[in-house]
């Protein structure tokens, strides 16, 4: 059973922000710092940094012999499996560092020379070059330093979707980064079976790390062992019937076995190396898609489902919070990777004013992106969802307008069902953004159902030419 399934949201993975984790057993997915740290989302930049903030202490701490202190940082990765993700079978099992793994984990940061010699300088680069040390220790680490912001983005989550959430659940220690040390408070979490549940954002979740030392090792450092050993003309050097000379990376592998303190003597004598493999996962970085997570999942056949299902709403206050609810789910599939945390009914100035749905901006491509380039604030993007059966009108426009800010965002979307005066509510957008008080873009069904048919087809150019065209129709005039 999945946690959409247990808590009654009737909702598919491509419409949930969070990995649909199933609670009867762990799923293969592993946290992925590196793509923490390639990020530019406010609240991935915030993880980063608490990240950096908890392996900096414990490296400093050995660096410097203190070595109860290190391993006190290291004992608070406790066991816990709040996430249900790893790699053991059947019922879900704890994990974490335990009391012996944490004097392991220390024994093999204080013994290595890559951390001695700075080689080492964040949490990914141990996947290379510290044994003991893999993806599912990693990812477990990872989820206890973060835990708060875990825990923060569940709340939201389920906040969003009307789950259950349970009061004073203890929350398990956590990096508190503003005091330096590990920290457990009480807060609201769903459960399940008398367990807690935490739930993590799929667009930083990975089936493996984008730091992988056999790949490190077979694809760059092997490939250049066999340029330097032909270069040498080495007793390697396999002469062919053509005459052409080989060197097999088979003959490597024996004289060279992928351990990690060779990886990282090799790294120390050769950086460049290790810098073109850093490099080369940068470009390669992507989010997990849809389909990675739910093989069965079909954007064409979901596509034409959110169709059906929009025009089956009907306008009017009645049916308000089921339009508010769906949008949401197709938001989401629409806009994902480049939106993430979508949050409802987000309070500002103090609980006065409230803005329906609020994304945060996490594009590192397309038109979000793009939207810094035209010097406008985009950390968040605001949407508003009125199933009104007659046009929004002024009111509405400033209700959204007076909620954006510098610090916010300055660009927020008006979703409704239908304009019988379009022309006339462009205008007054229009007039909205010359007054220098935001770009609102108006939507309605037709449009929705636009973005959907790009959606379903692939067509994610197509997403970004249509979102381009509907600013410029705001800005132009």
């Amino acid at each position: 059973m999945r946690f959409s399934e247990a808590f009654n949201i009737r909702k598919t993975q491509p419409e949930l922000d969070f990995v649909d984790i199933p609670l009867d057993t762990d799923i293969p997915l592993f946290i992925d710092p590196y793509a923490i740290s390639k990020r530019n989302d406010v609240w991935s930049i915030q993880c980063h940094n608490t990240i950096v903030s908890f392996f900096q202490n414990v490296i400093d701490s050995i660096k410097q012999g203190k070595n109860e202190e290190a391993l006190k940082l290291l004992r608070g990765l406790g066991e816990t499996n709040d996430t249900r993700f790893g790699l053991s079978q059947g019922q879900p099992q704890g994990r974490g560092v335990s009391g012996r793994q944490a004097s392991y984990i220390y024994e093999s940061l204080r013994t290595s020379e890559a951390v001695r010699t700075g080689l080492i300088t964040e949490l990914s680069d141990c996947e290379l070059m510290v044994d003991g040390i893999g993806r599912d220790k990693i990812s477990d680490i990872t989820t206890k330093i973060i835990k708060r912001k875990l825990i923060e983005y569940t709340k939201d989550q389920c906040i969003l979707h009307g789950v259950t959430l349970h009061g004073d659940v203890g929350s398990g220690f956590f990096w508190d980064e503003e005091h330096g040390e590990w920290a457990t408070e009480y807060c609201q979490l769903p459960c399940h079976e008398g367990t807690r549940i935490v739930l993590v954002p799929k667009a930083i979740v990975r089936f493996n790390l984008c730091y992988d030392h056999p790949f490190y090792y077979n694809n760059f450092i092997l490939d250049f062992l066999q340029d330097e050993h032909l270069s040498a003309n080495s007793s390697l050097v396999k002469t062919l019937k053509s005459g052409a000379k080989r060197v097999y990376k088979k003959d490597l592998r024996n004289l060279y076995p992928c351990r990690k303190d060779f990886i990282f003597d090799f790294s120390r004598n050769h950086p460049e190396v290790l810098e073109n493999y850093k490099a080369s996962r940068g470009n390669q970085f992507a989010e997990i898609t849809n389909f990675e997570l739910d093989p069965e999942f079909l954007e064409e056949k979901l596509g034409v489902v959110l169709i059906n299902q929009l025009r089956e709403i009907p306008p009017g206050s009645n049916d308000a919070a089921i339009y508010h609810g769906f949008m949401v789910g197709v938001l989401e599939f629409i806009f994902y990777p480049y939106l993430m945390y979508p949050v409802k009914e987000r309070e500002i100035h103090e609980g006065r004013k409230r803005i329906d749905i609020v994304f945060t901006n996490s594009a590192r491509a397309g038109f979000f992106q793009l939207l810094t380039g035209h010097k406008i604030s985009s950390f968040f993007v605001m949407f508003e969802c009125k199933n009104y059966r007659s046009d929004p009108a002024n009111p509405e426009l400033d209700q959204l307008s007076g909620r954006f800010s510098p610090q916010r965002g300055k660009i927020g979307f008006l979703m409704c069902r239908n304009f019988s005066d379009k022309a006339l509510f462009l205008q007054r957008c229009k007039d909205t953004a010359k007054d220098d008080r935001g770009i609102i873009i108006p939507m309605d069904d037709e449009d929705i159902i636009n973005l959907l048919i790009l959606r379903k087809d692939g067509n994610e150019k197509g997403i970004d030419e249509f979102l381009n065209t509907k600013f410029r129709e705001v800005l132009m005039g």
